[in-house]
């Protein structure tokens, strides 16, 4: 792979349902995607979608190196249920001083091994998934995203106390912590939320906040 565009390339080893998703999103956004298995099905089932892919160890440092994976300076690690495997590979991409590794984790215990051995980002796609499904579940919010350890981002109908009055007038901040970023009104698109903002029956908001804070405001609704 050439190394005068090394910002878009980006190593994707492990091509289970969450790696291969994520290798050919990745392409189809312009990226050069290396993709590694140790399973040659695999690898043949995605070789037509992803720009190279590759049979290999990816537990053996050799195996990596000739592969030039320790030239990247973005990887995902993408093993699913061999801990074992995630761990040590996790380990050498950090040893090979890879700039930003990404490493999925099957519960929080094994994240906070990942991080341990070298991971700058942990992704619970399960955890992560269930918690946001559960939020739009529950009915009171139209789409609900975790922005980081208890702050989220939410998308919530404007409640009715809110009708003709500004963001400045309702004063959300100081009553439930949150802030309203962003607005919808019917047949437009979402555009930025200011104090001078009045907002309207049907409107849609964007309102960022604790965890806590944008399920207290979500539930005025």
């Amino acid at each position: 792979m050439a190394k005068n565009d090394a910002a878009n390339q980006i190593v994707v080893i492990g091509l289970g349902r969450f790696g291969s998703s994520l290798a050919g999103e990745l392409v189809r956004r312009g990226s050069e995607v290396l993709a590694i298995d140790s399973r040659p099905n695999v690898v043949q089932r995605h070789a037509d979608e992803i720009t190279h892919t590759a049979v290999a160890d990816t537990t053996d440092r050799e195996s990596l190196k000739q592969l030039g994976v320790h030239q990247f300076h973005r990887a995902v690690v993408a093993i699913g249920t061999d801990l074992e495997a995630s761990i040590l590979t996790t380990s050498l991409l950090a040893d090979f001083e890879i700039g930003n590794i990404w490493a999925k984790a099957t519960s929080r215990q094994h994240g906070r091994i990942l991080q341990r051995v070298g991971a700058h980002h942990v992704v619970l796609p399960e955890h992560e998934m269930g918690e946001r499904v559960a939020h739009l579940v529950f009915g009171r919010m139209l789409d609900y995203i975790e922005l980081a350890e208890h702050y989220a981002l939410i998308k919530t109908h404007a409640p009715a106390e809110a009708h003709g009055r500004t963001l400045g007038d309702l004063k959300l901040r100081s009553k439930y912590g949150v802030t309203v970023v962003g607005i919808k009104r019917p047949d437009s698109d979402f555009t930025y939320a200011t104090a001078d903002t009045e907002i309207g029956e049907g409107d849609i908001l964007v309102v960022a906040g604790t965890t806590t804070q944008v399920e207290r405001f979500a539930e005025r609704v």
